[in-house]
């Protein structure tokens, strides 16, 4: 049983019109998720994050400069890209506590592995700032609550977002108990994830130029990323889930495929087989075309559920 975590809440964030990260984003992704197909999902709704696993990776200034940021009406600019509405509080509350409870439920034995379909998105929020269209770091909140709560020594987070996870990085470079690799598109925004920015031995960056495609992306994976994954023999996996390095994602030029998601999924299912007793928390990053992120989120859960 693959459990599924969500809330109307993300859909009531909303930067603005023309702004890339739209409430569209979830609708497409939630509206792919149903049928059929999907019908052994054990849907969840998320609940809010609790202060405590916040401040676990954000400083107290950064959480309440977003909580007390909420415009009564219009909208609020915190960063060139990340702006805030009158639901965005809430939204991102609602995102960062799917993620904290998703590793509950796969850390008590309630099922194996579990996807969070939230927005804000979170991968480049920093310890102290907001950025990237992030207001909080869901999966790093995800993993200092299950270093704290569930006491696990190993935790690891895969990140195939197109752009660099800089926030993550950030916040666990110094963390030898949580290994950092990422995949991602270089040069790009924003700007961080060079192959030399290693932490304390527990970040992988690996790059990849305009235009790579399948194969590339692939070798990657199978050469630089996974071999340091099970290396690691995460107790945990936690996987940050952008979906735009497509093909015909607008805002990068890699070149991958649904099939492609499918391909890194069950990687990384088995790397939770092998080390973590199938344990494995996804949560959504990016994906700017409604249909690519359709069919690519689609794509994931499924091979999730199998």
């Amino acid at each position: 049983m693959l459990h599924l975590y969500t809330h109307a809440a993300c859909l009531q964030h909303d930067p603005g019109p023309g702004h890339a990260e739209q409430p569209a984003r979830l609708n497409a992704v939630l509206r792919a998720l149903d049928g059929d197909r999907f019908a052994a999902l054990d849907r969840h709704e998320a609940p809010r994050v609790v202060r405590e696993q916040l401040l676990r990776v954000h400083d107290a200034a950064h959480v309440d400069h977003v909580l007390n940021s909420v415009p009564a009406e219009g909208r609020i600019q915190l960063d060139p890209d990340t702006w805030m509405s009158p639901g965005s509080a809430e939204a991102a509350l609602r995102a960062a506590g799917a993620a904290c409870a998703a590793v509950d439920a796969v850390m008590n034995g309630h099922t194996q592995r579990a996807f969070c379909a939230v927005r804000p998105p979170g991968h480049h929020a920093t310890g102290a700032e907001a950025m990237g269209f992030c207001l909080f770091n869901n999966i790093a909140v995800a993993a200092a609550h299950a270093l704290h709560t569930h006491a696990l020594k190993r935790v690891a987070i895969a990140d195939f977002d197109v752009h660099h996870g800089n926030g993550t990085q950030a916040i666990f470079e110094r963390e030898p108990r949580v290994l950092f690799v990422s995949s991602h598109q270089s040069p790009l925004y924003p700007g961080t994830g060079s192959e030399d920015e290693r932490g304390v031995g527990n970040i992988v960056n690996a790059t990849l130029p305009a235009g790579a495609g399948s194969d590339d992306f692939r070798e990657l994976w199978d050469g630089a990323l996974l071999p340091r994954l099970h290396a690691f023999k995460p107790q945990l996996v936690l996987v940050s889930a952008g979906f735009d390095a497509h093909r015909d994602d607008p805002l990068a030029q890699l070149r991958l495929g649904s099939e492609d998601y499918v391909w890194i999924t069950g990687r990384l299912m088995d790397l939770a087989h092998a080390h973590a007793d199938g344990r494995l928390v996804s949560s959504l990053e990016g994906g700017y075309n409604l249909t690519a992120l359709a069919a690519s989120a689609a794509a994931h859960v499924g091979a999730l559920l199998d």
